[in-house]
């Protein structure tokens, strides 16, 4: 049982790491540097802490990416 449970963890992980890689190949950023991608990242979770309305912003930029999706 614990081993399942173990097994389950893994690919939840696996799962959604995949799907972050996903949301770097939308963006346009497959190819860039993988230090740029981690200093922009740090960036932008420290921008996020700081203002709510930059949020907002990129929630909606970032909403009307995936409608184009469909």
């Amino acid at each position: 049982m614990r081993q399942a449970s173990s097994n389950e963890a893994r690919k939840k992980d696996t799962r959604e790491k995949i799907e972050l890689g996903g949301l770097i190949a939308k963006a346009g950023l497959r190819y860039e540097k993988r230090a740029v991608l981690l200093g922009a990242l740090i960036e932008l979770g420290q921008r996020l802490k700081a203002d709510d309305a930059e949020r907002v912003r990129l929630a909606a930029i970032g909403a009307k990416a995936f409608g184009h999706d469909r």
